[in-house]
């Protein structure tokens, strides 16, 4: 896009440099020849003039008295009918350029001169035309790197932007570009980042709840079929055990269909070194911390690898960086350590921490102590479950929020599906 942009600005000074520099040229060129030929005109005039006053009394030329009038590169030349023709000066090139005045006498005056200075100052002029085209081209060149860089790097943003939503990543970006088109693209891209993010969310609520309710449903039921096996009637006990080991199939069937969603959530799950990934999730924060008089420290241990999918951890570890930009105080730490069999990551900061009367509800969707929407750790928790992972307060004061990441097994490559792993939801 960019280079596109750019040429095409170019070709477009361009073609305006050379429609008018070329027609300024020539101008330019007989411009200089047209004054030099006036000037000699007038000379020609004025000595006509003189040698006019010298006839009208009867006395004889003296081209002696005009001689300052001639260009010390040019000659003079006197014709009068019945008088010799006189000149003054030397020879003269090819090139020259001459002009004449008639005299009273039927005579005639003419004044020659050497073109090559005429030639040189139009060379000159020539070569100023062409550097100013050459400026001109040289500006126009700027203003279209500017121009191209204007428009091409909020496209590029835009379309990273549009590839994060894409993979995930709903985060709101207040950037805008000043102008009218991208910044409504920008509104779109925000608009449907959370209406994504809000479809996630209730996608994983509705899930929790549907798997929930099935359970308890089909545990009572087992519950009641194994009473039933028991019961003297053998009739009624045979079509007791029949049942309860359709309600079994029936509860193994539940656990591949969730195992199934599980997996098909976590499809973008690869193994992930933090060492190298956090840090570039980070950096965006860093400034925005630098500007409150606050710090960002991270620290973790190299060949620290977890699964995960790097656009759900950039989410999850951003909703808690902005929360505790919002509403936290002091430096904001991140840590990264091995856990009994879990990577664990801690996101703190030096604030007064979470309410005691906040920190149960403080996932729940609509929660939040600072006049926020309440929805970004519901978000985050969201992410991070559905890569097999859990966030977690597990300090109030100072607040510590700990993402518990699973860690890859042997095998595992990107590319190829992670096992679903049974268990209950």
């Amino acid at each position: 896009m960019r280079a596109r942009i750019l040429r095409a600005i170019l070709i477009a000074v361009a073609v305006t440099a050379v429609v008018l520099g070329v027609p300024l040229g020539i101008a330019s060129l007989r411009l200089v020849e047209s004054l030099n030929r006036e000037a000699l005109a007038a000379r020609a005039q004025q000595i006509a003039t003189t040698l006019d006053d010298e006839l009208v009394n009867g006395e004889s030329l003296n081209l002696d008295q005009v001689r300052l009038l001639v260009p010390p590169n040019g000659r003079l030349t006197v014709s009068v009918p019945g008088q010799p023709t006189r000149s003054l000066g030397g020879p003269l090139g090819s090139d020259q350029i001459v002009e004449g005045a008639p005299l009273i006498q039927q005579g005639r005056v003419t004044l020659a001169e050497d073109a090559g200075p005429t030639r040189t100052r139009q060379t000159q002029v020539a070569v100023l035309v062409i550097l100013v085209i050459l400026l001109t081209v040289a500006v126009g060149a700027a203003v279209a790197v500017i121009t191209a860089r204007r428009l091409a790097n909020p496209l590029r943003h835009v379309a990273e932007r549009a590839s994060r939503l894409g993979a995930g990543d709903f985060r709101l970006d207040a950037r805008r570009y000043q102008l009218m088109e991208l910044d409504m693209v920008a509104e779109a891209l925000d608009t449907s980042a959370t209406a994504l993010a809000q479809l996630v969310q209730r996608e994983r609520e509705l899930v929790g709840d549907v798997s929930h309710q099935l359970r308890s449903r089909l545990t009572a039921l087992q519950l009641r079929l194994e009473t039933m096996t028991a019961v003297d009637d053998e009739e009624v006990a045979q079509d007791a055990q029949a049942a309860l080991e359709q309600a079994e199939r029936l509860a193994a069937t539940l656990d591949e269909l969730l195992a199934a969603a599980r997996e098909a959530r976590a499809v973008g799950a690869e193994p992930v070194d933090l060492a190298s990934t956090l840090p570039s999730m980070v950096d965006e924060w860093r400034s925005l911390l630098r500007a409150k008089g606050r710090s960002l420290r991270l620290r973790v241990p190299e060949g620290l690898i977890a699964r995960a999918t790097p656009a759900k951890l950039r989410e999850a570890v951003g909703v808690l960086l902005d929360n505790a930009v919002m509403h936290g105080a002091g430096p904001v730490t991140i840590s990264a350590r091995r856990g009994d069999g879990t990577v664990v990551v801690d996101v703190s900061d030096g604030g007064v921490g979470v309410p005691d009367e906040l920190a149960a509800h403080v996932f729940e969707r609509g929660v939040s102590g600072g006049g926020s929407t309440g929805f970004g750790l519901a978000l985050a928790r969201a992410l991070v479950e559905s890569d097999g992972g859990r966030l977690e307060l597990s300090t109030r004061q100072p607040a510590t929020f700990t993402l518990f990441l699973s860690v890859p097994r042997a095998g595992d490559v990107r590319g190829v599906k992670w096992p679903a792993e049974r268990g209950p939801r």
